[in-house]
């Protein structure tokens, strides 16, 4: 990349004139601020860049013209995407001078989405997509099919190697693109390696928004599949590229079934409505389930936006007024009676909100919250038109969503007495924190950490090992309340979790305010034992359930304790799994001097011990907790098939999971 810097004139130390102002042309401004383009050089934008290809076969799709996208992990961590659409077009663009196709791929927002009539509506980056994908990689190269011939051009760092030219021939009827990359290493400094499962999450998103398009995803890395099979302990066998597709004829709908597959609906099927108003494309699908959570997905033209915005309040507000409105004129509610809250309507909703719009308009500096006002007003019109003839049609689903909601509304009332009855409590006695929570000094959240323990003598030798200025030991009397078999007027009736609760600060649901957490890290430290990871796996199911935030923020972590130590010649040895143990016999020699204590649980180390292994933020292991938005729906999932109602597809999961599990006392 050139530096464009040779014409800056030198002027006296602490002068700002107009030659110290820097002009980056074309690509070079991107290559400068990836971090402007794609959000981060780590592993999240490297598989964007994949994305950004593909959403623009997908807009092909949309507009009509293509069924099928493959994309290929090449044996190189190169990337080829290739779709069967109309080509990207290889005549001259006329006010460029150049092949359009060449002006896609390197200039910043040119393409058929700014007014020209090529797409009615886009995803992506707007335009800008093709042209940062070209400027991040060390090499592009880009085949057309057209009119029987192959249209190929190359570019390096964004640069073009060589005018469009004729390749080879192809069948006549054989249109489409074909990009291949490969990420410029010196921007994705941390790792240049695809992870099959992270594009396969979200090139099987794009399918469920896209009814009936097919998407395959392929990977030819011999070494990677390699490394899968052994872990996983599968026999060896002749070497086969790992491939899946995904094409659903049912869209949206048969991703409320999917997201609901280890739930128990409430009826079926899955609710679907679609519809155009003020020139937005509407579809809305939707399932109730048995269980207490709500769990709402929104997209706009197949982007996520996991903040939501228009389109997602006009939804809401269809749903609550309608089912009110079935609810008054068929006697569900007495005169009285108070409204159901959309919070009622809401338990146990699996939703996707997925509009189509020209002209998309995002809140907020990270764009995933829609704005446009004609959103709301599309999504309000055609969801609550069609939902009041399907509650006529259907009697028998709303009495039994409508029952449920009324279920809901009790507990809801009661939540708020308990709530209020802690609240009140809490001002009587001042600070109102739990009694058994030792805390810290420092009244700084930034400087603070508060350990989440188990059990009164772990509890009791965290309280003796911590710094008591910045650490805080919240010890929890055996296993807390399985948050996803339970609603939220039981959740304030377990003191365990009110203690968590109070800790915290922060609040629950609606409540919630991030402002007021008082600690910047929220540590779960149990036993290395089947017992500590059940409890660790509760914890984690309270808090993604009641306060995600915690979790988004990267607030949350786990703490690892030690599960041997190794005594050989007054020196002493703390390993964290069998293979780290193995490692220091080598080293250290196997004979019976050594004296090995396997830990069951932290009660068993003094207060020296576990500070040195466990608390001390100069030696201890953390892991932080995280979550990225793209994975939220699968999340969700997995919580609920390890926490659910259902036994068998939590049996599923474990066998499947346990062979990467290690050190499990049974």
């Amino acid at each position: 990349m050139a530096e464009n810097n040779e014409n800056i004139a030198m002027t006296p130390q602490g002068e700002y004139g107009g030659d110290q102002i820097q002009i980056l042309e074309g690509l070079e401004a991107v290559r400068k601020r990836p971090g402007m383009y794609i959000g981060t050089t780590a592993s999240r934008g490297l598989h964007h860049l994949v994305y950004e290809i593909v959403d623009n076969a997908v807009d092909e799709a949309l507009a009509g013209f293509c069924d099928h996208i493959e994309v290929t992990i090449n044996p190189d961590n190169t990337i080829t995407v290739e779709d069967n659409g109309r080509g990207i077009p290889v005549g001259i663009n006329h006010k460029a001078g150049r092949p359009a196709v060449e002006v896609v791929f390197t200039i910043l927002h040119a393409g058929g989405k700014f007014g020209g009539g090529g797409y009615k509506v886009s995803g992506g980056l707007h335009g800008v997509g093709a042209s940062v994908v070209n400027a991040l990689s060390d090499w592009l190269e880009v085949q057309v099919f057209h009119e029987g011939k192959i249209y190929q051009q190359r570019y390096e760092r964004g640069k073009v190697c060589y005018d469009l030219k004729i390749v080879g021939d192809c069948d006549i009827n054989k249109t489409g693109s074909r990009v291949s990359f490969k990420p410029d290493a010196t921007i994705f400094t941390e790792t240049t390696v695809y992870e099959f499962d992270t594009l396969k999450r979200r090139l099987r998103e794009m399918a469920f928004l896209t009814k009936g398009l097919k998407i395959s995803l392929t990977d030819l890395r011999h070494e990677e599949n390699a490394a899968s099979e052994a872990e996983e302990g599968e026999e060896k066998t002749e070497w086969k590229p790992r491939v899946e597709s995904f094409c659903y004829e049912g869209g949206i709908s048969e991703f409320v079934t999917y997201l609901n597959k280890h739930k128990t609906p409430l009826y079926e099927p899955v609710m679907y409505f679609e519809g155009d108003r003020v020139g937005v494309h509407v579809e809305v699908a939707l399932q109730h389930n048995d269980s207490y959570n709500e769990s709402i997905y929104t997209f706009v033209n197949n982007i996520n936006t996991p903040d939501g915005g228009t389109h997602l309040e006009g939804f809401r507000t269809a749903l609550t007024k309608n089912f009110n409105d079935y609810a008054r004129t068929n006697k569900f509610l007495k005169d009285s009676d108070e409204n159901l809250s959309g919070e009622d309507i809401r338990e146990g909703l699996t939703a996707i909100i997925s509009v189509k719009i020209a002209d998309p308009q995002f809140e907020g500096q990270t764009k995933q919250k829609l704005g446009n006002s004609e959103a709301r007003t599309a999504v309000n019109s055609v969801f609550s038109e069609q939902l009041t003839y399907y509650l006529e049609q259907n009697p028998q689903v709303a009495k039994i969503t409508l029952e449920k909601a009324i279920m809901a509304k009790r507990a809801r009332d009661a939540a708020h007495k308990a709530r209020d009855l802690a609240r009140r409590k809490s001002a009587m006695d001042g600070l109102g924190l739990p009694g058994k929570l030792a805390d810290c000094s420092d009244k700084e959240p930034k400087n603070c950490e508060i350990f989440i323990v188990e059990g009164d003598s772990a509890g009791g030798s965290a309280k003796s090992a911590r710094q008591r200025a910045t650490q805080a030991i919240l010890p929890l009397r055996g296993k807390i309340l399985n948050v996803e078999k339970a609603r939220e007027d039981r959740i304030y009736g377990n003191a365990e979790i009110k203690a968590m609760i109070t800790a915290f600060g922060t609040g629950i649901h609606d409540d919630f305010d991030i402002s007021k957490l008082r600690y910047d890290k929220i540590i779960i430290m149990t036993d290395a034992d089947v017992d500590g990871a059940h409890i660790a796996t509760l914890m984690l199911t309270f808090l993604y359930r009641f306060m995600p935030e915690l979790i988004k923020t990267g607030h949350v972590y786990l703490a690892q304790p030690p599960l041997y130590k190794l005594e050989k010649n007054k020196k002493t040895w703390y390993a964290y799994s069998d293979e780290e143990l193995n490692g220091i016999l080598t080293e250290v020699g196997r004979d019976s001097k050594n004296k090995i204590q396997r830990y069951k649980g932290l009660g068993e180390m003094d207060p020296e011990q576990l500070w040195e292994t466990t608390m001390d933020p100069e030696r201890r292991i953390l892991l932080q907790v995280g979550m990225a938005e793209d994975e939220e729906s699968d999340v969700d999932i997995t919580f609920t098939t390890l926490m659910g109602d259902q036994v068998e597809p939590r049996r599923e999961f474990i066998e499947k999971n346990a062979k990467f599990v290690r050190n499990l006392d049974i």
